[in-house]
């Protein structure tokens, strides 16, 4: 992927030691296109080549983080030629921003789902608004979670509450967010002042070590997580097969509730 490739989807602020990186389809909760996703790429890669920057904030702009992959465009009207590919960037994105040599946190109001949700789980930090709304919800169109979310969720929860979690696919509050682990702070005064809060804690520390810290875990994990990424892409490609699938598909377009068969 060539870094110097350009959208408008994606925004890119620097503010002294922190940048913030802000999906802009407002008009679609920032749902997640591939245009989305290689800017997304892009940015952190751009970022990560500065000596300058500390932390990056992942946020998304107007009433969402992210309602998850764009499904009209990325499972319903997608050629199967086009699919790897665009599972082959989700990776990149994955890998790229849990490998960044800087502080990552992910600033949510409103709605993380789906991809949007495995993109938050794979930065250090999470602080949610109150009222946002959090969901591993690929059950719901007969589709397993991708971007890493098992390696994530795993890691979080421990794996009986990990499938438990993927299995239900239910959308979560931030409280019942907060008591699983799922995030590590609720914005009780604000989303940007909580932010705030935090980004001056950490500039007050001595961040280099604490980097240090986190690339080597991201070392010691990275072989995992990429095995989970590839086996994520082969078993999405299996589920689009199934008639539960385009069901599920069916029943999103339709706004009903899905009939699943287990087929």
């Amino acid at each position: 992927m060539s870094i110097n490739f350009v959208t408008d989807k994606v925004n890119l602020k620097v503010d002294g030691r922190v940048a913030t990186v802000e999906m802009n389809r407002p008009e679609a909760l920032n749902a997640m296109d591939t245009d989305v996703i290689r800017g997304l790429a892009c940015k952190l890669k751009e970022i990560s080549e500065s000596d300058d920057v500390d932390i990056v904030v992942l946020t998304g702009k107007g009433r969402a983080f992210s309602a998850g992959g764009d499904i009209k465009t990325m499972l319903s009207n997608m050629n199967e030629s086009d699919f790897l590919p665009v599972m082959d960037c989700i990776s990149e994105l994955i890998i790229t921003l849990y490998s960044i040599p800087k502080l990552t946190i992910s600033a949510i109001s409103g709605a993380a789902a789906g991809l949007g949700f495995s993109l938050a789980l794979a930065t250090d930090y999470i602080i949610a608004d109150k009222a946002s709304k959090l969901a591993m919800n690929f059950i719901g169109i007969g589709l397993i979670p991708d971007g890493g979310a098992h390696f994530f969720l795993e890691k979080r929860l421990g794996e009986t509450r990990a499938k438990q979690v993927i299995w239900d696919g239910k959308m979560m509050g931030s409280e019942e967010a907060l008591k699983l682990g799922l995030i590590q702070e609720i914005a009780s005064d604000g989303l940007q002042e909580t932010l705030d809060a935090r980004l001056s804690d950490w500039l007050s520390r001595p961040v280099q070590a604490m980097i240090k810290t986190k690339k080597i875990l991201a070392e010691k994990n990275r072989p995992q997580l990429l095995k989970i990424l590839e086996l994520e892409k082969y078993g999405q490609q299996k589920m689009r097969e199934t008639m539960d699938h385009q069901e599920g598909i069916q029943a999103f377009m339709e706004k009903r509730k899905p009939n699943f068969i287990g087929k």
